[in-house]
């Protein structure tokens, strides 16, 4: 919550009167405790030489295991809407479900056990801290492990760097979103028509170049879209899991008239990570005995 919240319910409810500035200040120093706390993490994590080798102490294990990336805007002060590039690992296990369409019921894939790491910035620095979270999650030493996410090509770039043995899922409602784009770009706005095939010739300017694009969306992706397949091999195929996860980021991020210098940003979005994962008790005792600032 906003510390001004944070201050109301505490005089409120525990009868502990602080400021809101006092509170901020709280955070300030924890927060810039908690980013010097994970730049150590990530630069542990990432010191390793070849990821493609297992590390001394490495355990195999089978619990299939699942990434997803995705990203959000938050507003900074003096720069405007910036992306916060944000990913979830959790555990892929199967829970029997009532098929929508039969009434039978099924077995899905779910995500488990999620953690959150966000990070306002460029890739490079992102997937540092995303490999961090994996190793921590021991994802490189599962058997199994898929990644999911939309088909932006600095995602994928990331996935190759650090898990390419990972199975590649292009998220089922981005690839809807691409089919219907192109039905309407071929058929017309809102029409019963919804095929994709090599019509690009008979139209020209803008909407050929429109439709080019969808076609090669889907010749760039189509590996990445063996969705029944998947369904079973037991991996989800949806990106329900990264997308709640930004909602919750974005819960605290970007309140009516929220504006962030960028360092503040940098300190909520390592505390709100912490709090999603549900690591805050772990953390803040690491936190009160690591050296002071």
């Amino acid at each position: 919550m906003s510390f001004e919240q944070a201050s109301q319910i505490l005089s409120q409810v525990g009868r502990v009167h602080i400021s809101s500035s006092s509170i901020w200040r709280q955070v300030k120093k924890w927060g810039d405790r908690l980013l010097e706390h994970e730049e150590r993490a990530c630069a542990q994590a990432n010191a390793v030489p070849d990821r493609d080798v297992a590390q001394r102490g490495e355990a195999r294990h089978d619990q299939p295991m699942g990434v997803s990336v995705d990203g959000w805007m938050v507003h900074i002060r003096d720069e405007g809407w910036k992306e916060v590039k944000t990913g979830a690992v959790y555990c892929v296990e199967q829970e029997e479900v009532t098929d929508k369409q039969t009434g039978d019921l099924v077995e899905r894939a779910i995500a488990r056990d999620c953690t959150y790491i966000a990070h306002l910035g460029g890739p490079e620095d992102f997937g540092a801290k995303l490999w961090t979270e994996a190793l921590r999650r021991r994802v490189p030493g599962a058997y199994e492990k898929a990644w999911l996410s939309d088909a932006a090509a600095w995602i994928w770039g990331l996935c190759l760097d650090y898990l390419p043995e990972a199975e590649q899922i292009v998220d089922w409602y981005h690839a809807l979103a691409h089919l219907h784009s192109a039905a309407n770009l071929l058929h017309g706005e809102g029409t019963d028509k919804a095929r994709l095939d090599k019509l690009a010739g008979q139209f020209s300017g803008e909407r050929a170049d429109k439709l080019k694009n969808e076609a090669t969306f889907f010749r760039n992706n189509h590996r990445r879209m063996r969705y029944l397949e998947y369904r079973e091999d037991g991996w989800p195929i949806g990106s329900g899991t990264i997308e709640s996860g930004c909602k919750q980021f974005q819960a605290r991020m970007k309140g009516p008239g929220m504006r962030w210098s960028r360092p503040g940003a940098h300190r909520m979005l390592a505390l709100r990570s912490t709090i999603l994962s549900l690591r805050f008790d772990q953390t803040w005792a690491a936190l009160q005995n690591s050296p002071a600032l």
